[in-house]
C-alpha cells in the first residue's frame, strides 16, 4: 500500500492491515522453510509494509 492510503485510513483498519500483514508475513516463512517461495523479496516487501504501519499508527497516537 501507498503511504498516503495508509494516513487515510483510520485506527481499526490500520491495526487489522497489520494482522493480515502478519498472517502473510507467516506465511511467506513457511514457504521458504519448504522451498515453495519463488520471489524472495515478498518477505522484504511485507516487513517494510508491517514497519510503515507501525509508523503510521505510533504517530496517531502521539497527536
Amino acid at each position: 500500500m501507498d503511504v498516503k492510503e495508509l494516513k487515510g485510513l483510520d485506527e481499526a483498519a490500520l491495526k487489522k492491515e497489520l494482522t493480515d500483514l502478519h498472517q502473510a508475513l507467516f506465511k511467506l516463512r513457511l514457504q521458504k522453510a519448504t522451498q515453495q517461495l519463488h520471489n524472495t523479496n515478498q518477505i522484504r516487501n511485507t516487513r517494510h509494509d508491517i514497519a510503515r504501519i507501525k509508523t503510521i499508527l505510533a504517530q496517531k497516537a502521539a497527536k
